[in-house]
C-alpha cells in the first residue's frame, strides 16, 4: 500500500550555515506483553517551533544530567529517552539497561533544527498510566500499529517521517514480546533523510545523494 509520505519539518537554516545535530534519544514504550502490541505516543501542542502538533514518541535532547548519570555514550541516551518519558508522559520504572535499540534517524542538512537521535524500545511497566502536562505535550494514547497506519492514512493521525517509517517496520508483529526478542542486536547505522526537491528521499531511493 502506497501511503503520503510527511513533509519535512522543522526550519531552514540560515542560508551558508550548517546546523549540528543535538544527540537525543526517544522511546518506542510498549505493552501488551505476549498478547497484543501497543506502542505510546504524545501530541505536542500545535504551539512547538519543532514538529507542533504531530503525535510523537515521547523524546528529547541528551542533557548533561544524563551524561552524569551513564557511563557512556549509550547509557546517556538511554538515560535520556527515560527522563523525558517520564517528563512528557508520566510514566516512570522503566530501568534504562532494559531498553533494546532500534534505530538511529539523523534530521536532513537543509533543517535549522536538527537532531541525532536514538530510538529505543521498552516495555511499560505494569498499572503504567500515561498523562500529559497540557503545555508541552497536549493528548497521549495508545496505538496498534496497524491502527496508527491507518489513522494516517484517513489523515486523523499527524505523524512525522520517522514515526511513520517506525510504524510501518513494526506493524506485522503480533506481540511487544515478540518485537522486543526479535530486535535485540539490531544494527544502529544512522539514517539520514535527504530533501530534494522539498520532498523526503531515504536511502536507497531514487535522487539520494551517498
Amino acid at each position: 500500500m502506497s501511503r503520503r509520505r510527511p513533509g519535512p519539518e522543522g526550519e531552514p537554516p540560515v542560508e551558508g550555515e550548517v546546523v549540528t545535530p543535538r544527540p537525543s534519544a526517544s522511546l518506542l514504550l510498549l505493552r501488551g506483553g505476549d498478547a497484543t502490541l501497543e506502542v505510546l505516543l504524545v501530541r505536542r501542542t500545535p504551539k512547538a517551533r519543532f514538529m507542533g502538533g504531530f503525535w510523537v514518541f515521547p523524546g528529547g535532547a541528551v542533557e548533561p544530567g544524563d551524561r552524569a548519570a551513564a557511563d557512556d555514550d549509550d547509557g546517556a541516551h538511554r538515560a535520556a529517552a527515560v527522563r523525558e518519558l517520564a517528563e512528557e508522559a508520566a510514566v516512570e520504572g522503566v530501568d534504562p539497561a532494559s531498553l533494546v535499540g532500534f534505530s538511529r534517524w539523523v534530521t536532513p542538512a537543509t533543517s535549522g533544527i536538527r537532531f541525532d537521535t536514538r530510538f529505543y524500545l521498552g516495555e511499560a511497566p505494569d498499572g503504567a498510566q500515561p498523562r500529559v502536562d497540557g503545555e508541552e505535550c497536549v493528548d497521549v494514547g495508545w496505538f496498534a500499529p496497524g491502527a496508527a497506519l491507518d489513522a494516517f492514512d484517513r489523515g486523523d493521525l499527524p505523524l512525522v517521517l520517522p514515526t511513520l517509517k517506525h510504524f510501518e517496520a513494526i506493524h506485522e508483529f503480533g506481540s511487544a514480546a515478540a518485537l522486543m526478542a526479535a530486535s535485540r542486536g539490531r544494527d544502529l547505522e544512522p539514517i539520514r533523510p535527504q530533501v530534494i526537491d522539498g520532498r523526503i528521499v531515504l536511502p536507497g531511493e531514487p535522487g539520494y545523494v551517498d
